[in-house]
């Protein structure tokens, strides 16, 4: 998967953040550990920096292992469980719709140019500026 390409899923929509950045927050300043992230760093052998680009930076969907660094060195654990029964035939034709309404929206709209990343495009030749050696 290409980086800056955000997977929409149908079951789990986040707005700006992974909601579980948000829970992080809650418990680390329920440990009284907000304002000293070095400790929660020091605890759980996550970056300070990691940290703080989950709580004021840019990232939004963290690695689950790490997720489970922090949550595990501050004495928590993460539970599944089960909310409610479901009709896996309903789901499935549920979900199939989603994911074709999903195809037809991008389809319809317009494609982005591809950046170089400042690299030459792959249609341009490349001309020799040099004086030409002879061996």
């Amino acid at each position: 998967m290409a980086r800056g390409f955000l997977r929409m899923y149908r079951t789990y929509n986040m707005i700006d953040k992974d909601p579980a950045i948000d829970k992080i927050r809650t418990i680390v300043q329920d440990e009284g550990l907000f304002t000293n992230l070095s400790a929660v760093s020091d605890i759980s052998s996550v970056s300070a920096t990691t940290l703080n680009n989950w709580f004021h930076g840019e990232t939004k969907r963290p690695q689950n292992a790490t997720i489970q660094a922090v949550l595990s060195s501050l004495g928590y654990k993460t539970e599944y469980i089960k909310d409610h029964d479901i009709d896996v035939e309903k789901e499935r034709k549920s979900g199939r719709a989603w994911l074709e309404k999903r195809n037809e929206e991008r389809e319809k709209t317009p494609k982005r140019k591809k950046k170089a990343n400042g690299h030459a495009s792959p249609n341009m030749k490349r001309k020799y500026v040099g004086e030409k050696r002879e061996l």
